[in-house]
């Protein structure tokens, strides 16, 4: 072979080669990356060829599938969308998932390794791959009983209910809210949807879960953690000791008084009495007394300043780390840095209600593979103990006085034990944004075990600046909630 053909030849082979590696770099090392890739089209069309798991309630799916015309077959569908959608999240063709569907979306698409061994069976037998389930913790009468509440009130806001034993969401509700399969295809009627949805074009903001991702000043339902803290650093041993509180009371370091709402009895008054008229005076000074340290401390143990997922991420409670005496008095009534979600509230409620101990809270009970066979299953799990047996008990018995002969009176229930604390937050410079009316209740049952623990928060121009705007405003959709999961259980 002369000189000239060799180079060629030399140079074909090379190529060849060259292709050959390029082939199974591609092929090999970067077959999965190629896979998951968003602009893979083939993936996109893979991915709705076939009908989607389902999340189920109470043994029933709220969720299902129609066909489509185009490259994608299947896309999602909601029963009751708007009311679901702060549990479910969307699934959509044009603007992907979010919260249940983007965390379980392995299982629901049946893509899931857990499913290697059934898709495996499936693919020689020739049987259609199909998506398992999600089975949620989700009580829907009270849900029900949740979203009806915060629709009738017409304004912005959210519930959470728990089981205190388990620690199992049994509630999460959000308002206004959207119907997650106006948005699911990809055609211009969805487009058009998502626009409408967008907080730039929506000011109401009804993509956003106020359950999990709003923090609100919690007002006067803090005062339950401000008591729990006094309990358990041993400032004060009963319900019914007198405190050391003077009226008025100038805050630490100022020469500003910290006003009550109204001419109340809160003079060295008790526990009990403080918390039924809600003095923040006492609850103030208190606070002043414990210090920063000791109140972050205890905020800190009903999980205060972490985030929490249940499996969806919920926003960082806060209690600050570097107040003085009056910034943590005014703290520890639920005003100044002090912000709380929804779901932390009810937390906190769960474990007075529980005894002091906290339950981690979560919100899908087991996974299913599509021949209805448990993948995975949660299983309760004890986060942290606030607060012991004892005071925890002291709370309850205060918080039932507040229900009994309190604020919270709208929220009895008969021949049931309720116990619970109103609040309403001003916020906003010079308190120039709408208030928050709170309510935070458990109902107890006959053997002193408590089946849920609820918090409530609506965002109402109404609200007037005392704890009759929670009790008015909020505590009826708490006890509706509580009353739907007690007849639940019957």
């Amino acid at each position: 072979m002369n000189k000239p053909l060799r180079r060629i030849a030399i140079f074909c082979g090379l190529l060849v080669l060259t292709l050959l590696i390029r082939d199974n770099w591609l092929q090999y090392v970067q077959a999965d990356e190629l896979k998951e890739d968003e602009h893979n089209r083939r993936v996109a069309i893979e991915r709705y060829a076939s009908p989607r798991g389902d999340i189920i309630v109470d043994g029933r799916a709220i969720t299902g599938h129609a066909t489509t015309d185009g490259d994608f077959k299947y896309k999602r569908t909601y029963k009751n969308g708007a009311m679901w959608a702060p549990v479910t999240g969307y699934v959509s063709q044009a603007y992907g998932a979010t919260q249940l569907e983007a965390i379980d979306d392995g299982i629901l698409t049946g893509n899931d390794d857990r499913l290697f061994f059934r898709n495996t069976l499936d693919m020689i037998t020739g049987k259609k791959r199909e998506g398992g389930n999600v089975v949620t913790t989700l009580n829907g009468a009270a849900q029900k009983a949740a979203y009806d509440g915060l629709k009738k009130q017409g304004a912005k806001g959210a519930v959470v209910a728990l089981e205190p034993s388990t620690g199992k969401i049994l509630s999460m509700a959000s308002y206004p809210s959207y119907d997650p399969t106006t948005i699911a295809g990809g055609s211009t009627a969805d487009g058009e949807a998502w626009n409408r949805l967008q907080k730039k074009n929506n000011p109401d903001d009804p993509m956003l879960n106020r359950a999990l991702r709003e923090v609100y000043p919690p007002g006067s339902t803090f005062k339950v953690l401000t008591a729990a803290a006094a309990l358990e650093h041993g400032e004060y041993d009963s319900a019914d000791e007198k405190t050391d509180s003077p009226l008025p009371w100038t805050m630490p370091g100022t020469t500003t008084e910290l006003p009550n709402e109204g001419d109340l009895p809160c003079e060295d008054a008790t526990l009990r009495e403080a918390l039924r008229v809600s003095c923040n005076t006492v609850f103030g000074k208190i606070g002043a007394d414990l210090g920063n340290d000791k109140m972050l401390e205890t905020a800190k143990k009903f999980g205060f300043t972490e985030e929490q997922f249940v499996p969806v991420r919920s926003s960082a409670s806060v209690f600050s780390d570097d107040m003085n005496a009056s910034q943590t008095a005014l703290s520890a009534i639920g005003q100044y840095n002090t912000a709380a979600t929804p779901l932390q509230m009810a937390m906190v409620t769960s474990a007075i209600a529980n005894n002091g101990t906290l339950m981690k809270p979560y919100m899908v009970d087991e996974l299913q593979d599509p021949g209805l066979d448990t993948i995975e299953k949660t299983d309760p799990e004890e986060m942290s103990k606030p607060l012991s047996a004892d005071n925890a008990q002291i709370l309850q018995s205060m918080m039932e006085t507040v229900v009994k002969e309190g604020t919270g009176t709208n929220a009895r229930i008969d021949g049931v034990t309720v116990g619970g604390k109103t609040g309403t937050a001003q916020h906003g410079v010079d308190n120039s944004e709408n208030p928050y009316a709170w309510f935070i209740s458990y109902a107890k049952a006959d053997d002193g075990s408590s089946p849920v623990a609820v918090a409530v928060v609506i965002e109402d121009e109404n609200a007037v600046r005392d704890d009759i705007s929670g009790g008015g405003l909020a505590a009826p959709i708490a006890k509706n909630v509580m009353e739907a999961v007690i007849e639940s259980k019957k």
